[in-house]
């Protein structure tokens, strides 16, 4: 585990680690993730990319695809508060990708389940993720897979537990009633097939619960717990988050 000096820094840090990722020989897709802590990581990658000369753009660009972890059910594209939009405005748009290679769940499928196989399919189909970043959920989740949940779960559609609706309430006007009851989301199953794993937690809020995840027995109650087990984890916090934790020897 990295702890570093306070938001702004780890998310430099990140987009550092997902250009070198792009950069390198595996072009095994990256897993990306949406949320208030990837905020300023997408700046940073941003400000990062457009630092770079115009042939090495062309060749991230070129070499470009990714697949998000999660998307509500019942939102679109079209909808500002859908992780589509949000990607479109903090990615896919500045860094002149195409559509087609920032992958997400169809949140306006008929059949969510049906969809969710789709897009498992379509992961594998690609060779699994190279590099998946990951936040922290306030209840140990990572993408949107609510405890209790084991690492066999795969892919697929749930409910939406109460506290990570009003964790994401921010988005629907304040309102934890408006945030979807439904989403699509990678399994652990897919996140822990990943040939690397990088975990991102900032904040004091997520103190109590990164320790739960980091140093306690996993379990299902805690799904980012699960995450332990990975033998190419990396731990990026800032001080607030690592407040809980024992100092490092």
């Amino acid at each position: 585990m990295t702890v570093l000096a306070d938001a702004e820094v780890v998310a430099e840090a990140v987009a550092e680690r997902l250009l070198q990722e792009r950069r390198g020989s595996d072009q095994r897709p990256l897993g990306l993730a949406t949320g208030r802590t990837m905020v300023p990581v997408y700046a940073a990658l941003r400000r990062r990319f457009d630092r770079l000369s115009r042939p090495e753009q062309q060749a991230i660009r070129q070499g470009w695809r990714s697949f998000n972890l999660d998307e509500y059910v019942g939102l679109g594209p079209s909808d500002p508060r859908s992780f589509a939009a949000f990607m479109a405005e903090q990615l896919q748009g500045p860094l002149g990708l195409a559509l087609a290679q920032v992958q997400l769940p169809d949140g306006l499928a008929v059949d969510s389940q049906q969809e969710a196989g789709r897009y498992r399919a379509a992961l594998k189909a690609a060779g699994g993720i190279g590099l998946q970043l990951l936040g922290l959920g306030s209840n140990g989740h990572v993408g949107f897979n609510e405890p209790p949940c084991g690492p066999e779960a795969p892919c697929r559609c749930l409910a939406l537990s109460a506290a990570t609706r009003a964790q994401n309430a921010a988005a629907f006007g304040g309102d934890a009633a408006a945030v979807p009851a439904r989403a699509i989301t990678l399994g652990l199953a897919e996140i822990l097939a990943a040939e690397r794993i990088l975990l991102v937690v900032t904040g004091a809020a997520k103190a109590s619960i990164l320790r739960r995840a980091l140093l306690e027995p996993a379990c299902p109650e805690v799904p980012a717990s699960s995450l332990q087990h990975h033998p190419r984890l990396e731990v990026l916090v800032d001080g607030e988050a690592a407040a809980a934790l024992p100092p490092a020897r």
